[in-house]
């Protein structure tokens, strides 16, 4: 399993939210280039980008510092946040990033996101961000009614490799990962399932792992101290 620590832009800066609230938001870094150096430095091979400006507005703001990350990093680059038109999955493609995630848009505009797959094939992954069982968009502001699992099932058909899942009632509150929600993702479905949310002890690292998935986000447990990055890469590995 591979492990993707995050970085959550906002104004430049390396931030977390406390379960996708902006009005709850802590600055870890002024210099996320430094960031993503520090997790190469303790052997990470892959680094998760959430623009969230991006995610609430809809465009590419912090741009420049993911360009900076994969270029000064050497890290394989996923980008997410605000990805909602082809200009904006050429920008970042062009900018040499390794895959772009789909969130909001997937939803609303399946057109696009089968393009995009179309074009772009395996590059292009989606993040599906669930609350009480059905998917959040708009930077998690607006729960759709779409059931979560039947939404993966039309992922599936149209082509999508990786799906990037958040329990968005896990993330940033260090209550540990929703454990059944991946096993259950593992079990009807054959896409990358990554997990995301609430990873923040090496127990879910080790569980996680143990399911065979393709990877886990490490956020907030990493920037607390409450997972050892490099000890949460060797135990993925294992």
């Amino acid at each position: 399993m591979l492990i993707f620590p995050a970085i959550d832009l906002y104004e430049g800066k390396a931030v977390r939210l406390y379960k996708g609230d902006y009005a709850q938001m802590t600055v870890y870094s002024t210099d996320p280039v430094s960031v993503a150096q520090d997790f190469a430095a303790a052997g990470a091979t892959h680094v998760h980008l959430v623009d969230l400006e991006g995610a609430r507005d809809g465009n590419t703001p912090n741009l420049d510092v993911v360009c900076r990350i994969k270029k000064e990093c050497g890290l394989f680059c996923e980008i997410g946040g605000g990805v909602r038109s082809m200009a904006v999955v050429d920008r970042y493609m062009e900018a040499g990033l390794d895959r772009v995630i789909l969130g909001t848009a997937a939803v609303s505009d399946p057109a696009f996101l089968r393009e995009a797959v179309a074009k772009h094939g395996a590059r292009i992954a989606v993040g599906v961000d669930i609350k009480d069982g059905f998917v959040a968009v708009k930077g998690w502001t607006e729960k759709s009614e779409l059931d979560a699992f039947d939404f993966c099932e039309k992922l599936q058909e149209w082509g999508v490799k990786t799906l990037i899942c958040t329990d968005i009632s896990r993330d940033g509150a260090m209550r540990g990962a929703n454990h059944a929600l991946y096993r259950e993702l593992s079990r009807r479905f054959g896409m990358q399932i990554v997990a995301s949310g609430g990873v923040s002890t090496m127990e879910d690292v080790e569980k996680l792992a143990a399911m065979e998935l393709y990877g886990a986000i490490i956020g907030k447990a990493y920037y607390t101290g409450a997972i050892d990055l490099k000890e949460a890469i060797k135990e993925a590995a294992k």
